[in-house]
């Protein structure tokens, strides 16, 4: 009777590998992504047709040259060259010319603004320059005809022509006024308002800044570099940088960029030393943006090194997926060294020659994660 049960046993779990297929490499396939996931050989089998519709793109690893950085954080700023101040000419109250805010564009010649003093106890200052302009041009052609029949001297000649000229410059620096509104005050550059500082009634004298216009051409990336990468900033030659509102890491290389100064001490408030650099706008970049930076010091050789994008995270591990043969994809875990902002030190997890994504990782692990069965139950 035992003999029989048994037999029993043995039959049934035949007739059940059986219609499993023996269960070793079974494997499911997503109609959606075309993917299908290996269970027990860890693979992600993907058509190319379909990895190329995902935008996966794969390269073969190759040792190559790496450049050591210093990641530390940064600002971008407007740069100075490119800013000018309108100061008021005269003392009076402003007026501005027409209304205006950050990010106007005005340009070179424009006026933005009158000062008038007609108002003041003192008197409008253009009336009363004429008037010294007018005593001291009647006091020289007085004096000229005198001087040349030597009736005066010609200190007291000299003296007249001197006002004279003195009243004619101070003149002409007020230009020329505008009936009922005063002394315009003009800008000297074509540029964009980067920060306006009067209201209309101000009461300003002579070279109050009333303005500041930026050209916007170029700008400054400033690091703020720890202490102790001080024996390392002389090798500093470029940078690149990431700001706190893209992903995109820029490469100052690629902006004309040039390093302006190293600091030789640390910064009173902090222990951060700062690194300056000017480059073109490319008008993508704001002013006043933080910045993640990566200062370019040295340069290893034969370093195995991958792109941002052929890594994923999960759980504070870091991933990377090896193409074998023309379907499967396998997911690696991978130990991640130095950065440059744009590749990564890969330390351990991929050698020469294996072929890794370096584009659609992220397409690669929703196949997988799509095709993943919870406790590899089945419906047959």
């Amino acid at each position: 009777m035992v003999r029989k049960q048994f037999a029993g046993i043995v039959l049934l779990a035949l007739m059940s590998g059986a219609c499993h297929g023996g269960h070793e490499g079974h494997g499911h396939e997503s109609e959606e992504t075309g993917a299908r996931h290996i269970h027990d050989a860890g693979a992600i089998v993907m058509e190319p047709t379909k990895a190329r519709a995902a935008g996966v793109e794969t390269d073969v690893v190759v040792p190559q040259p790496f450049r050591d950085v210093i990641q530390t954080s940064g600002k971008v700023t407007a740069a100075s060259c490119d800013e000018s101040t309108i100061a008021s000419t005269v003392t009076g109250l402003v007026v501005h010319a027409h209304d205006v805010g950050e990010g106007m564009p005005v340009r070179a010649g424009a006026t933005l603004f009158y000062v008038s003093s007609s108002k003041l106890q003192e008197g409008d200052v253009t009336d009363k320059a004429y008037i010294e302009l007018d005593a001291a041009r009647s006091e020289y052609e007085r004096m000229k005809p005198l001087a040349e029949e030597r009736l005066v001297t010609e200190r007291e000649f000299y003296a007249a022509k001197a006002a004279y000229e003195k009243a004619l410059l101070a003149y002409k620096a007020l230009g020329e006024a505008v009936a009922g509104k005063g002394v315009p005050v003009k800008s000297p550059v074509t540029g964009y308002v980067k920060e306006c500082y009067v209201k209309d009634g101000d009461y300003v004298e002579v070279g109050t800044p009333l303005m500041e216009v930026t050209r916007n051409q170029h700008l400054y990336l400033r690091a703020e570099v720890p202490v102790r990468y001080y024996p390392m900033l002389g090798h500093v030659r470029s940078a690149r940088f990431r700001t706190q509102y893209s992903d995109e890491t820029l490469d100052l290389a690629d902006m004309n960029g040039q390093l302006l100064s190293l600091g030789k001490t640390a910064v009173s408030s902090s222990s951060y030393i700062p690194v300056t650099f000017q480059f073109d706008n490319n008008d993508r970049i704001v002013p006043g943006a933080y910045a993640e930076v990566f200062l370019i010091t040295g340069v290893r050789d034969s370093v195995i090194s991958l792109p941002q994008a052929a890594l994923t995270e999960e759980q504070g591990l870091y991933y990377v997926y090896v193409r074998e043969g023309d379907h499967s994809y396998y997911k690696r875990e991978v130990v991640l060294g130095a950065t440059d902002g744009k590749r990564t030190e890969i330390v351990k997890g991929v050698r020469p020659g294996e072929h890794v994504v370096v584009k659609g990782a992220v397409s690669v692990r929703l196949a997988g994660a799509a095709n993943a069965i919870p406790g590899h139950s089945h419906n047959h």
